[in-house]
């Protein structure tokens, strides 16, 4: 039975049920994110391939095991904003998307250098039949993510899975950066951004005299975090050596806080943001309350917004310099 045709027998099995839909994933958890969190970094260390520059067929090394790859990928589908973003970097338009269910859109920062293409659901629901109809020839996505599709995902197209989005994005980077055969492009633009944070850090300490305590509060339905090391921003921070108050000093995602606990915000600066429909979070709660206006931030006029979709969900080179754009900005403006 030829690939495609297999990937239409998977499909059929499903169809009835879905009408179209995969069968949604259990929504993951993105904060601590099961026994495997703290290893990510450490699961990851030896994906990607052995192969030359221009070398297919090639063999990528991944979190669910490897796949062979018998030529250069030109029709890839990213199953999150990670992916999207390195793709986009290395100058690839994707020919599908897999959106988050709090940012359902392209974002603002990637705009029309991802081209048009065509939603294949969110990352908690894919339409595998658009995915198959899209005809891929490589998807991009983590087990954190999908891993319960990743059979029927390898059935339509050859499919590389990172351990999880977040704090490992480097390491995704390189990893997609492999399928696609841009390992040198991809080393590059993580030298170039890394002398940026370094330089951002200079010019905000030289700028301020020091270089400040730095709060990334994000809200989101149900909850209220307080980003830590082991985040995408944790890791900008740290690259920057811009430092966040003691709370926030700890090997996980997130801090989550509640409402009467927003004084454990409280920083040289805070950052914050909102994931999703601001009516179903704690934000306008947390901003209109006396706590909040009695924060040391606050009344410095140090407390400022930024855009979730890229200091939260951007997961990639891209964001990350954007990142470290307004950063500058947001602290010495």
């Amino acid at each position: 039975m030829s690939k495609r045709a297999t990937a239409l027998a998977v499909l059929a099995a499903f169809s009835l049920a879905a009408c179209g839909q995969s069968a949604p994933a259990d929504k993951p958890a993105v904060a601590q994110g099961g026994s495997d969190f703290g290893k990510a970094g450490e699961l990851s260390n030896g994906f990607g391939t052995k192969a030359k520059p221009g070398e297919f067929p090639r063999t990528i090394k991944h979190a669910l095991g490897e796949t062979k790859l018998e030529k250069k990928p030109e029709r890839v589908i990213v199953l999150d904003t990670g992916e999207l973003d390195n793709v986009v970097a290395l100058g690839i338009k994707p020919v599908g998307i897999a959106y988050t269910d709090g940012s359902p859109t392209m974002p603002r920062y990637v705009g029309d250098k991802a081209g048009q293409p065509e939603n294949v659901g969110s990352i908690t629901s894919l339409n595998l039949e658009t995915i198959t109809k899209l005809k891929p020839d490589l998807i991009l996505g983590s087990r954190l993510r999908a891993e319960a599709q990743y059979p029927k995902l390898s059935a339509i197209a050859p499919t590389v899975f990172s351990v999880r989005p977040g704090y490992t994005w480097k390491e995704n980077f390189q990893l997609n950066a492999a399928a696609l055969d841009k390992v040198e492009e991809a080393a590059k633009m993580l030298e170039d951004y890394t002398k940026r944070a370094e330089e951002t850090g200079r010019k905000i300490e030289q700028k301020l005299g020091k270089r400040p305590t730095v709060t990334m509060l994000r809200f989101m339905p149900g909850k209220t975090r307080l980003y830590a090391k082991k985040s995408f921003i944790g890791t900008l921070l740290i690259d920057a050596k811009i430092p966040q108050p003691e709370v926030s000093q700890k090997d996980d995602l997130a801090v989550e806080v509640s409402t009467e606990e927003i004084g454990k915000a409280d920083g040289d600066f805070i950052l914050y943001a909102n994931y999703g429909d601001t009516s179903k979070t704690a934000q306008a709660a947390v901003l209109g309350g006396p706590l909040w206006a009695g924060l040391a931030a606050v009344k410095a006029g140090h407390a400022k917004p930024v855009t979730d979709e890229t200091w939260f969900l951007g997961l990639g080179v891209l964001a990350a310099n954007e990142v470290l754009a307004d950063l500058e900005h947001q602290l010495t403006a």
